[in-house]
């Protein structure tokens, strides 16, 4: 009989439960460096006042992420691809141009973030562990390991969830919090500017959408449902993976916006800019001493979950805008210049590291490029969603204003920087 309970019990669970365990994940691992620093920075530098964004972002977050996997699952074909195909070659060679800027920039970055996180740990310069990570990321890619890498990354990158008790523990100020959430105060300077692209860079991750589409090509399960891979096939289909992709999305609006309350609390920008070490006090108040540890082990983890993907994303999009043979199922001697592409970022992403910069400055920085390229790439998306030699179904009216509504509001943003600058 206990037996018998016990057996119930775990059923109940994993019916119950099951569907939470994937969107967790699916957490993780649409978080990378980049989207830590930037709100740890937002947080620090304008404390409540950027919070308005992150809750407006959650309907423009889940329209753009059902669009870009409805066009994957539907045409089994990658954006630059689809865009050679209905729209010309010059078009799809703009999209790819778009794609190599954005995710190199965030390559460097999140490569530096984590030499940087093993430099916390083990008290040495990131520039001892560069040539290691990007070996490791390129091995990973060209031997076909990158799923096990993104499995046992996505857990390592758990610990930032503890981000959520910080922002209860720090004790922030509520009235003023909910006060700056519905009557927000918009400052007129380039620096806010500059903070709302960085926001939406980071919550958006272009090259999540681009992988989105193109991984349903080689039936390669993206980032939110890799830890499943082994379930089997049942465990990933549509409603699941949709599910997870939505539950995943919340958890990571929440985890930007308790990053930002508790970076606000905790630290402060005062003319300079924040380190590695610095921003990891934002997760003090829930882990005390052990910040820097916990700080430095999710970094490591986040960024080898991104980096395999930044790279790939890249490198199926140069290849289906001139036409190669490419593919992570390809062999190397099948998909030469595909493989020679990776290898080719990882070679630049050293390079760039051994540069004396701060990387705080250059994952925040990445992030604010991203917002910016962010546009041509929602426009992408909207030509290929509402078009019916592309798509079975179109797009709701409901995901064509969010869609549409952030594309202007960027469009907008990166105008009055430019005019302020």
């Amino acid at each position: 009989m206990e037996k018998f309970d016990e057996e119930v019990a775990g059923r109940w669970s994993t019916r119950r439960l099951g569907p939470l365990v994937p969107g967790l994940v699916t957490g993780a691992g649409d978080v990378d460096p980049s989207f830590v620093i930037t709100a740890t920075v937002v947080g620090a530098a304008f404390q409540y006042s950027l919070l308005w964004l992150v809750l407006l972002c959650i309907p423009i977050l889940l329209a753009v992420f059902n669009v870009s996997a409805r066009i994957g699952q539907q045409t089994q074909q990658g954006m630059v691809e689809l865009l050679r195909h209905n729209y010309g070659r010059v078009v799809a060679t703009l999209c790819a141009l778009l794609v190599v800027a954005i995710n190199l920039a965030m390559i460097i970055a999140d490569s530096m973030a984590v030499s940087e996180g093993m430099g916390i740990i083990l008290g040495e310069r990131r520039y001892v562990f560069i040539v290691l990570v990007c070996f490791a990321v390129w091995y990973a890619l060209i031997f076909r390991n990158y799923r096990k890498m993104i499995r046992v990354m996505i857990w390592a990158a758990l610990p930032l969830f503890a981000y959520v008790v910080s922002a209860i523990v720090v004790g922030p100020d509520y009235g003023a919090l909910a006060k700056s959430v519905f009557l927000p105060r918009i400052m007129a300077s380039p620096d806010y500017a500059a903070g709302i692209l960085a926001v939406f860079g980071s919550l958006l991750t272009p090259y999540l959408l681009v992988w989105q589409t193109t991984s349903r090509r080689e039936m390669i399960a993206p980032p939110a449902t890799a830890i499943l891979a082994d379930a089997g096939p049942a465990a990933l289909g549509p409603m699941v993976e949709h599910r997870a992709h939505q539950f995943g999305g919340l958890l990571t609006i929440m985890l930007s916006f308790c990053i930002m309350v508790a970076a606000a609390v905790t630290l402060h920008l005062s003319g300079g800019d924040l380190t590695m070490a610095e921003a990891a006090g934002a997760l003090a108040p829930a882990v005390s001493g052990f910040a820097p540890l916990l700080f430095a082990i999710a970094i490591i983890g986040a960024g080898f979950v991104a980096l395999p993907i930044l790279v790939a994303s890249m490198c199926y999009s140069v290849a289906e805008a001139f036409g190669w043979n490419y593919g992570l199922s390809e062999h190397p001697w099948e998909a030469k210049r595909f493989y020679v592409l990776i290898s080719v970022s990882m070679l630049i992403a050293v390079g760039a590291n051994l540069v004396n910069v701060n990387p705080v400055k250059v994952l925040y920085d990445s992030q604010v490029l991203a917002g910016v390229l962010t546009v041509p790439v929602l426009i992408f998306i909207l030509l290929l969603s509402n078009d019916r030699r592309v798509m079975r179904t179109t797009n709701s009216r409901w995901q064509n204003f969010w869609i549409g509504a952030a594309s202007g509001g960027l469009l907008a943003t990166l105008g009055i920087l430019l005019v302020m600058r």
